[in-house]
């Protein structure tokens, strides 16, 4: 394993962090909390919601395009930039020094990254010309439908949200909430799972439609915040119900039964740039509480004198650098042999990421003291965002229990003498 980086990388990776210094961390205090959302009460529509960008993201975007920084993500896909899984993570590691606004800038911002990698393997040429090409246009934007209230949504067998098939239509009964994107003005689809057949086996469900958001019967009741923060970057989150939604049998994506295994195809590759992202998050705030450390005297000492202190500095060092090699590996191995032979990883990376960010900014938060609990630094939003990621993508729970499946199948193959390691 080579996790050096190409030339082609290289020269994305100065031009990625030259466009974050010049252009989006300046541009940061226009998108921060509370000055900038909607009460995440409020509903799209309504007066006052503000759920639309500050105008500076439009320029960033432009600058973006301009610096063939536009689609990044799209792995091994000439519809992006064409670049492995591994070419991109540590570029999605810069994005996430700023993830309020740098993924969004560069068009590869989630839901839509996940829902444009989905449309991009399995979507009809009709669907991807209505609903593919503006969303790698950033002329719209999506929300993914999955999480649903009152039930265990990790288990996708207890879904209730049904998809009825009448002639050739689809009429769709329940609801969603943690719509990822569905507050937000441009969004124009919702890729929702939804249950066919109740009664087939557990992986033989679901289904996944694509539904315009203005059709009839669909209703954003209400926008769900996180930790406070309304995430007015990902389009807001919210709770959405379906009420004889009817949409044609073509807005089924891939075919029925299907939609269990799209979604985790779809959300392999998306567990990377979650998680280099996280990467980058911590590294953020590592910088800012060295410079805190030094900058701030206690007791007649700097605090980066203080032994306590240096050994949280020490401790996020270690623990970074681990989780970005980590990361790397997952995505090589994806690149080698596919998100399915690459889960074990994919889901080790998925534990420890969001728990690497979240020690390290809670530390960053200490050393600066109440500051690191206001808007003026962006501490907090970048804790909340990585407490979030512990559940986004599947909850801690599952993917360890995945970890500790595979790996006394793996001790009992050796104990057999049936398999080595890798």
């Amino acid at each position: 394993m080579d996790f050096s980086f190409d030339k082609r990388t290289e020269e994305l990776r100065e031009n990625l962090a030259e466009f974050l210094r010049s252009h989006v961390i300046p541009a940061e205090h226009h998108f921060a909390e509370p000055h900038f959302g909607p009460d995440p009460a409020q509903v799209p529509g309504a007066p006052g919601t503000g759920w639309g960008r500050p105008a500076v993201m439009a320029d960033l975007r432009a600058e973006a395009r301009d610096r063939g920084l536009w689609n990044l993500f799209l792995p091994h896909s000439p519809l992006g930039a064409g670049l492995s899984n591994l070419q991109y993570a540590p570029l999605a590691e810069i994005t996430g020094w700023s993830p309020q606004v740098a993924p969004e800038a560069l068009n590869c911002a989630a839901p839509d990254t996940g829902n444009m990698e989905l449309l991009s393997m399995f979507a009809t040429d009709q669907q991807r010309e209505r609903w593919l090409e503006p969303l790698l246009d950033a002329r719209m934007r999506s929300a993914y439908c999955m999480t649903e209230p009152g039930v265990a949504s990790s288990d996708a067998s207890t879904m209730r949200l049904s998809a009825r098939r009448e002639g050739d239509e689809y009429v769709l009964n329940g609801r969603k909430w943690w719509a990822t994107g569905a507050l937000a003005p441009e969004c124009a689809l919702l890729v929702v799972l939804a249950v066919t057949d109740p009664d087939a086996a557990p992986r033989d469900r679901q289904s996944i439609f694509l539904v315009p958001a203005d059709t009839e019967g669909v209703r954003v009741v209400r926008g769900l915040s996180v930790f406070g923060f309304t995430d007015a970057a990902h389009g807001g989150h919210g709770e959405v119900v379906f009420d004889d939604v009817r949409v044609p049998a073509t807005h089924l994506l891939g075919r029925e039964g299907e939609g269990a295994r799209l979604a985790q195809a779809r959300l392999g590759p998306g567990r990377i740039h979650h998680c280099m992202r996280l990467v980058g998050m911590a590294e953020r705030a590592l910088e800012l509480m060295c410079a805190r450390a030094e900058g701030r005297t206690a007791f007649g000492l700097p605090l980066a004198e203080h032994g306590e202190i240096l050994a949280w500095i020490a401790e996020a060092r270690v623990r970074i650098d681990q989780l970005r090699l980590l990361v790397l590996r997952a995505a090589w191995l994806i690149d080698e042999v596919g998100a399915r032979e690459a889960r074990t990883e994919i889901s080790a990376i998925k534990v420890a990421a969001p728990r690497t960010a979240e020690w390290v900014v809670d530390r960053a938060i200490q050393v600066h003291g109440a500051a690191g609990m206001a808007q003026d630094l962006p501490l907090a939003m970048l804790w909340a965002q990585a407490r979030g990621l512990r559940f986004a993508d599947g909850p801690d729970e599952v993917h360890r229990m995945v970890l500790g499946r595979r790996e006394l199948a793996r001790q009992r193959e050796r104990a057999q003498g049936a398999g080595g390691t890798r």
